[in-house]
C-alpha cells in the first residue's frame, strides 16, 4: 500500500488531463508523476529514505504535490509544520518532530538565522522541479507505514504532533471522496487535504495565489475563476467570505455549484453572502478537526426556518448527521478529568440521549489513535483495554437533535458557567448590525463582545439576548482570532480583554 499508486492509476488513465492548474502553469498528470519520479531520484541520491521524516516548507502549488508524490514514492514521513504558529509554537513543534531533513522553497530559508530548530536540521535542500524520469518505483508499504505529520493549531495549548498512516489517509480518502462526491471535477482547493483527494479522484485541482485568508487578494482568485471556472469549492468560513465579499464589491457571480466549508463554526450571514455572489451554489457545512476530518456534515438547503429558529433561541450551530465512517457519541461533559469507563461497552452506555449537551468523542478509520510522543493522549485518547478501539475526545461539547443531527455548542474550556459559547455566538449573529460575537467568562460574569458593522447597539443586543443572562454586552473594534485561518475566537485572549477595564 502506497499512497502514490492513486496518482499513478489516475496518470495511466489520463495522462494529458490537466491535475493541477495555478498562476504558474499547469501539470497534467503525466507530468505530475513523471517530475515527482525525477524528484524521487534525486532525492534518493542525497540519502532521504524509508522512514525518513522530512519538514515540507513548501506553500500549496504544484511544487508542494511533486514533492509530497516524491517523498511518498520512497517511504518518507511529510512534516508540516506552519511557521505562522509563531516562533515558540514552531520550535516547539520541530522539537517533537525531529525531523532528518527539510526541502523548503528559498523563502523559507530566511527563517535560518531566526530558528534554532531549523538550523538543527541535518540535510536542507531547495525545492526544485527536476527533469522527468521513469514512473517512481513504490516502496511497497503496510498500512501502518507512517506517511504524514501535522499540528493542531496550539490554540487551546502547545501545538501537539498528529501523524497519519497510509491506511489512514487511504481512509479519510474514501470519507472526503464519498462526502464531495468527487466525480473528476474542477475544484478551487483551498485546503491541502481536499487536493489531495481532488488528485486522487483524478479531478483538476485549481490552486489559488493564497490559502490563508489574510493573504488572499480577491481579484487574484476572480481572474483565475474567469479562465477556469471551477464548479466546486472547498474552504474555510473566513477564506469563502473574503472571496465571497470581493466577488460582491466588483459585481461578479461566482460560477461554483457545490461549495463545501470546513474548518471553524460557519455562521448564517456568511451563507446569505454566498447565495449573493452564487445563487447556483448549494452550501454544505463540514465539521471536523486535525484529528479527525470530516466528522459530520450538513446540506445547507436541508436547514428550515425551524432550525434558524432554534439558533436564535440558543440552540447553537447545526453540524448534520455524521459520516458513515465514524461513530459519534456525546458524553457528559467532563473536560479535563479521565473519562471513568472500564471498557466500550461503558462508553456506549453512558452516552446522552437527544437533547441533552455534552462532550463530542469520535471513533473510525480516520480518527487519529495517538500524537507524536504520546504528547497530549492522556487529555485527548480513550482506549479500550480489551480491544485498543480508541475514542476521541474533540474537547468540543455539542448534542444529537430528534433527528439524529448533532449541534455544536463550541469549546468545553470556553463554557461560562452553565452556557456554552455557540449558544450565545449563534444566536447574536441574527441581531442587525452584528458582524461577529464571543462570548467569554470573566469571573462569575458573562460578557459578550461584539464587532459591528454599523452604529452599535448595545442595549438592544442584551435586551435581544435577555435568556442568556449577560452581565455586559461590550463593543469591541476587533475579536481576537487564530492567526493562521482567522476562523476560531481566541478564547484565552478574549479571557484577558474580559479582565481589562472598560
Amino acid at each position: 500500500m502506497n499512497l502514490v499508486e492513486l496518482l499513478l492509476e489516475r496518470a495511466r488513465a489520463h495522462p494529458d488531463k490537466p491535475a493541477i492548474l495555478e498562476e504558474g502553469g499547469t501539470l497534467s498528470y503525466g507530468e505530475l508523476v513523471a517530475r515527482a519520479a525525477g524528484l524521487a531520484a534525486h532525492l534518493r541520491a542525497r540519502g532521504i529514505g524509508q522512514g525518513d521524516r522530512v519538514l515540507v516548507l513548501v506553500p500549496m502549488s504544484g511544487q508542494l504535490y511533486l514533492t509530497l508524490a516524491a517523498l511518498w514514492s520512497l517511504g518518507a514521513v511529510v512534516v508540516f509544520v506552519d511557521p505562522g504558529l509563531g516562533r515558540p509554537a514552531f520550535e516547539h513543534a520541530l522539537g517533537l518532530a525531529r525531523p532528518r531533513a527539510l526541502i523548503g522553497v528559498p523563502k523559507a530559508f530566511l527563517l535560518w538565522p531566526l530558528s534554532p530548530g531549523f538550523r538543527r536540521v541535518p540535510l536542507k535542500l531547495l525545492a526544485t522541479r527536476p527533469a522527468r524520469g521513469d514512473a517512481p518505483g513504490l516502496l511497497p508499504l503496510e498500512p501502518s507505514a507512517p506517511a504524514l505529520v501535522t499540528f493542531t493549531s496550539g490554540s487551546t495549548g502547545k501545538p501537539k504532533a498528529a501523524e497519519r498512516t497510509h491506511g489512514f489517509l487511504l481512509a479519510q480518502h474514501a470519507a472526503l471522496q464519498d462526502l464531495l462526491g468527487a466525480k473528476g471535477e474542477l475544484e478551487l482547493c483551498t485546503l491541502p487535504i481536499v487536493a489531495l483527494t481532488v488528485l486522487a479522484s483524478g479531478g483538476t485541482a485549481l490552486l489559488p495565489h493564497a490559502t490563508q485568508p489574510p493573504r488572499l487578494r480577491p481579484e487574484r482568485v476572480l481572474r483565475q475563476l474567469e479562465a477556469h471556472p471551477a464548479e466546486v469549492l472547498a474552504a474555510t468560513p473566513a477564506y469563502l467570505d473574503k472571496l465571497v465579499r470581493g466577488a460582491l464589491a466588483r459585481g461578479r457571480r461566482l460560477p461554483f455549484r457545490r461549495v463545501f466549508i470546513g474548518g471553524g463554526p460557519v455562521w448564517p450571514q456568511v451563507l446569505e453572502r454566498l447565495r449573493e455572489a452564487a445563487p447556483q451554489a448549494r452550501p454544505t457545512l463540514v465539521y471536523g478537526s486535525t484529528e479527525a476530518e470530516p466528522m459530520a456534515h450538513q446540506d445547507w438547503a436541508g436547514v428550515g426556518e425551524a432550525d434558524l429558529g432554534h439558533m436564535r433561541r440558543g440552540g447553537g450551530l447545526v453540524a448534520g448527521l455524521p459520516v458513515p465512517q465514524v461513530r459519534l457519541r456525546v458524553l457528559p461533559d467532563r473536560f479535563g478529568q479521565p473519562l471513568p469507563y472500564a471498557c466500550e461497552a461503558e462508553l456506549l452506555a453512558g452516552a446522552l440521549p437527544p437533547g441533552e449537551p455534552g462532550e463530542i468523542v469520535v471513533s473510525g478509520g480516520h480518527v487519529l489513535e495517538g500524537y507524536v510522543g504520546g504528547v497530549g493522549d492522556a487529555e485527548t485518547k480513550w482506549r479500550d483495554p480489551a480491544t485498543g478501539t480508541v475514542w476521541h475526545r474533540t474537547g468540543d461539547a455539542g448534542y444529537f437533535d430528534a433527528q439524529g443531527r448533532l449541534w455544536l455548542l463550541g469549546r468545553c474550556s470556553a463554557r461560562a458557567g452553565d452556557l456554552y459559547p455557540f449558544a450565545v455566538e449563534v444566536a447574536a449573529q441574527f441581531f442587525p448590525g452584528v458582524e461577529r460575537a464571543a462570548l467569554a467568562g470573566c469571573g462569575e460574569r458573562r460578557v459578550l463582545f461584539v464587532e459591528w458593522r454599523g452604529t452599535p447597539d448595545e442595549a438592544g443586543l442584551a435586551g435581544a439576548l435577555e435568556w442568556a443572562g449577560l452581565h455586559e454586552v461590550r463593543s469591541v473594534a476587533r475579536i481576537p482570532l487564530d492567526s493562521r485561518l482567522a476562523t476560531k475566537v481566541d478564547y484565552p485572549k478574549l479571557r484577558e480583554m474580559c479582565r481589562e477595564r472598560r
